[in-house]
């Protein structure tokens, strides 16, 4: 055997028997005998470097440094979940799936929710070759060189693999190797990690994939996207991720109705403190992949998909202080200050009071020991009041009638939930929040400034609005407080670059009240520049796609005011990007504007969603059911019949793809 072959021989053999033990969890032979292995392969390595392999067991050692986590953007958008609290809303949610495929018999695939980190591996011909963060959903950092150190995530694939694809999953850290991480950190005198969630999202924004290499993560897979898999369920799915070698957890199950559902989300309700790893709930998904393409996807959720959530875990502590936050918008959100209490594994501190209707209805007071839960497990809020333990005295709460930065006397509209501070444009808090929403990831993304730095410039009388960050020079913010040569470079050239961005993000980053990333897309499609955004009326922003009267109502209040249009005039001043890009105005024509198009079925040309990315960028609507309102149904084969008798019985014409891409 010449050395290539031995080399190529190590590598098969310990990938064997990392798959049997970190996969299958049976290990064939001893740690001892893996390590010695591992160390001849090193060697021979080192001495033939012309035999390099990047999916080599050997590189899941770890060594690389990565000062800067590339942004990227996932080629398949990760969504997130609807959540749901009973059997009522699984059931509700049952009915819309059917009223939306028509009578067809469906099956769920229950999933338990693991409690991690969320990732998108991308494989190409059987080899890992990136890794990115959830992020926001539409991009996220690239942590490949860590990912590429957890034993349970393989590098290179077994079996009937398909060429391209994205598998996601969540990344956890068990409950044992979590308690022995804290064990370490309390012998060498540290304060231990509060919760394993946390901890192994911390990790894989480590900078030293040595170090990620040494926490015991593991990676629990769950879902596949890409273009002809060759798969046709979810169940099926699950199996052939396992048999192509990744870490599936065993207990999902195939269930013929909410019923089974239902029985297996208490079964895991009771027994989910058994499991090695955190989970919060049970995903419920339908389990075949065509009805999942028929049902489609919210702006933010799959339709055919919902988690359930179990009961969030509850604590009792003593309300100390009511305290008032301003928001961005104005809102103002009333925030209870606690004594400290642990809560499903954090120490919670405050809660969220939401309004003054939720004060006066649960009659919270300042002094009362109240009930804490976790919303979804995640945000605390407060649920009621031990009334046996009210002190004497007490008084009702007084909901505030000033703001409390300002002293601005609050307004609440009718139909209203919230108080707001009407001074836009003189209270710190708003006027700060603005900068930080327009500087945010989601946004214009400008790199080398934070939240605190913000609050620095503006109380130093540095800016006061986001266009003044386009007027800052090193030479204003070297003096400040902890503001080093290098870190003053780096916000101006983050500012300076932010000019790149896009319009749509720009739009957003405005912080124009309701539009959102969603509705900014929408509206610099609909307008393809901001003049033209800024010139239109009520009536004709109503018309399009998903905007409704109050959002098209705050559009045209936004470019009324005249501190608005100085901004705006600033901004572009600068160079900042207030149109569409050229290369997205080409693919762009309003030639089926007025058009509303339901996609259904299995396509040759171009997959579903080229098909509907054609309809939108030729000024058309998609529709996600037939209704009066639909203009045509492109079926594509394998379309369900219930869509097909509703579009004839309302006399909608039923076009072909070959039909579609005639019309456009």
């Amino acid at each position: 055997m010449n050395v290539a072959e031995k080399i190529n021989a190590l590598r098969e053999e310990l990938r064997l028997h990392n798959y049997n033990y970190y996969v299958l969890d049976k290990p064939t032979i001893s740690d001892y005998e893996f390590d010695m292995k591992l160390k001849e392969l090193q060697d021979l390595e080192a001495k033939h470097p012309e035999f390099y392999d990047e999916s080599s067991p050997t590189l899941r050692v770890g060594g690389m440094v990565t000062k800067n986590f590339e942004t990227v953007a996932h080629e398949h958008r990760m969504y997130s979940l609807e959540n749901s609290y009973s059997k009522e809303d699984l059931e509700d949610w049952e009915k819309r799936i059917q009223r939306n495929l028509g009578d067809v018999p469906v099956q769920f695939t229950c999933e338990l929710k693991y409690d991690g980190a969320s990732i998108s591996i991308t494989y190409e011909n059987g080899k890992l070759v990136k890794a990115v963060t959830r992020g926001d959903g539409f991009q996220g950092d690239d942590v490949t060189t860590n990912i590429k150190t957890i034993k349970s995530v393989p590098l290179q694939l077994k079996g009937d693999y398909p060429e391209k694809f994205d598998i996601r999953g969540e990344i956890v850290l068990p409950f044992e190797g979590f308690q022995k991480m804290n064990e370490e950190r309390i012998e060498n005198g540290e304060d231990p990690y509060m919760n394993p969630r946390n901890t192994a999202s911390g990790s894989l924004k480590l900078q030293d994939s040595a170090a990620v290499a040494q926490r015991p993560l593991e990676c629990l897979l769950y879902g596949i996207v890409g273009d002809n898999l060759g798969i046709a369920t979810q169940f099926e799915m699950l199996q052939k991720a396992h048999d192509w070698g990744f870490k599936v957890p065993t207990v999902a199950k195939l269930c013929k109705n909410t019923e089974e559902v239902m029985d297996f989300v208490n079964h895991w309700d009771e027994h989910r403190h058994d499991l090695p790893y955190e989970t919060d709930g049970v995903v419920v998904k339908v389990n075949n992949l065509q009805y999942q393409d028929e049902l489609g996807y919210t702006a933010k959720s799959p339709r055919w998909a919902m988690a359930y959530k179990f009961k969030a875990e509850q604590a009792s502590t003593v309300l100390v202080h009511i305290s008032y936050q301003v928001g961005r918008t104005g809102a103002i959100t009333p925030v209870a200050n606690l004594e400290p209490v642990l809560l499903a594994g954090t120490t919670v501190k405050r809660a969220s009071l939401h309004n003054a209707d939720q004060i006066e209805k649960i009659d919270v007071r300042e002094g009362d020991t109240v009930f804490v839960e976790k919303g979804g497990e995640i945000i605390p809020k407060i649920i009621g009041v031990d009334l046996s333990k009210r002190p004497e005295g007490s008084k009702a709460t007084k909901y505030i009638t000033e703001c409390p930065e300002c002293g601005t006397p609050l307004v609440r509209k009718e139909g209203d939930a919230k108080h707001y501070c009407p001074n836009q444009y003189g209270c710190p808090p708003q006027i700060t929040g603005r900068i930080q929403h327009f500087i945010s990831r989601k946004a214009m993304d400008i790199e080398g400034l934070g939240g605190e730095t913000v609050e620095l410039l503006f109380k130093e009388g540095l800016i006061k609005d986001y266009a003044d960050l386009y007027d800052l020079t090193k030479e204003q913010i070297l003096p400040l407080e902890r503001m080093a040569e290098k870190s003053a470079e780096n916000l101006i050239k983050g500012v300076a670059d932010s000019v790149n961005v896009p319009f749509e993000r720009v739009l957003f980053a405005l912080g124009i009240r309701y539009v959102g990333e969603t509705v900014a897309k929408k509206l610099a499609k609909a307008y393809k520049n901001i003049d033209a955004l800024m010139a239109a009326t009520m009536e004709e922003l109503v018309t399009v796609d998903e905007i409704g009267e109050r959002i098209a109502e705050s559009v045209v209040d936004f470019f009324k005011n005249e501190k608005n249009l100085a901004m705006v005039a600033r901004l572009k001043s600068h160079g900042i990007q207030f149109e569409l890009s050229a290369e997205k105005l080409e693919n762009q024509t309003d030639i089926l504007k007025g058009s509303t198009f339901v996609v259904s079925g299995v396509f040759e040309s171009v997959s579903r969603d080229e098909l509907k990315k054609l309809i939108e960028d030729n000024g058309g609507k998609v529709g996600s059911s037939i209704s009066s309102k639909t203009s045509y149904l492109v079926a594509g084969d394998k379309m369900g019949p219930s869509k097909r008798t509703k579009a004839e019985g309302l006399g909608i014409p039923i076009i072909t793809e070959q039909d579609f891409l005639q019309m456009i």
